[in-house]
C-alpha cells in the first residue's frame, strides 16, 4: 500500500482531469438545466447562485479553501478526507460551473421549435430533455466544450499550491536535484510534449466526432 500523500508525477493529473471531469459534465448538465428552469423558482436560484459564486473566483481560492478552511469545519469526531479528495471536490465544483454555462448556450442555440416538437410528442420532460434536446443542445457545443476540457486538464498544475505533486510539480522538483540541473531544458521538453499529446488527442477526437453527427444529420 501506497499512502496518498506519496502519489506524484502523471497519475495525479490524470486523476484530477478524468474524474473531476466525468463527475463536473454531469452535474453541469443538471446545473444548466436547472438554471433555464421556469416552474422551480427555488432550484433555478440556487443553480444561479452556485455558477455566479463559483465563476467569481479563481480556482487556487478554492483549492485553498478546501485544503486549510474545510478542514476546520468538519466536526471533530469525523475523519477528516484526504487532501486530494479535496482537491478533487473543488476541481468538479469548478469545472461544474465552467461546463454548465457551455450547456447552457447550447440549450439556448436550439431552435424554438424543437422544444415545441417534443411538446408535442406528450413526452415527460426528462424524456424530452434525454432524448430531443440534450442531444442536439451538446452537438452544438463540442468546441467549447473540449475547449473547456483541456483548459481544465492544463489547470490541474495548479495543486501545486497545496502541496499536491502533479507532472509538472514532479518535473520540477526533479530539475532541482543536483544530477539532473544539467537536463532541465530536456526535461521541460518532455513534459511539454506530453501535455500537448492529451490535449491534442482531444482536439482530434472533438473533431472526429463532429463530422461524425454532421455525417449522419445528412442522412
Amino acid at each position: 500500500y501506497v499512502g496518498q500523500d506519496l502519489w506524484g508525477g502523471l497519475p495525479i493529473t490524470l486523476i484530477l482531469s478524468t474524474f473531476g471531469l466525468a463527475i463536473a459534465f454531469p452535474l453541469a448538465v443538471v446545473v444548466a438545466l436547472g438554471r433555464r428552469s421556469t416552474t422551480m423558482p427555488a432550484v433555478r436560484l440556487i443553480c444561479v447562485l452556485y455558477i455566479e459564486l463559483i465563476r467569481g473566483v479563481p480556482l487556487i481560492t478554492l483549492l485553498f479553501m478546501s485544503s486549510v478552511m474545510f478542514p476546520l469545519f468538519f466536526p471533530v469526531w469525523l475523519p477528516t478526507p484526504d487532501k486530494l479528495l479535496r482537491a478533487q471536490v473543488a476541481i468538479i465544483l469548478f469545472a461544474g460551473a465552467y461546463l454548465a454555462e457551455v450547456v447552457r448556450a447550447g440549450l439556448q442555440g436550439l431552435p424554438k421549435g424543437q422544444y415545441e416538437a417534443a411538446d408535442a410528442l406528450g413526452l415527460s420532460y426528462w424524456k424530452k430533455m434525454g432524448f430531443i434536446i440534450l442531444p442536439q443542445a451538446l452537438r452544438l457545443v463540442i468546441p467549447p466544450l473540449v475547449n473547456t476540457f483541456i483548459g481544465f486538464f492544463k489547470d490541474t498544475s495548479l495543486v501545486l499550491i497545496i502541496g499536491i505533486f502533479d507532472l509538472l510539480t514532479a518535473g520540477k522538483i526533479a530539475v532541482a536535484e543536483p544530477i539532473w540541473q544539467a537536463y532541465a531544458t530536456e526535461v521541460y521538453i518532455v513534459l511539454a510534449f506530453v501535455y500537448f499529446l492529451f490535449c491534442f488527442s482531444m482536439s482530434r477526437y472533438s473533431r472526429g466526432l463532429e463530422r461524425e453527427f454532421r455525417t449522419s444529420a445528412r442522412r
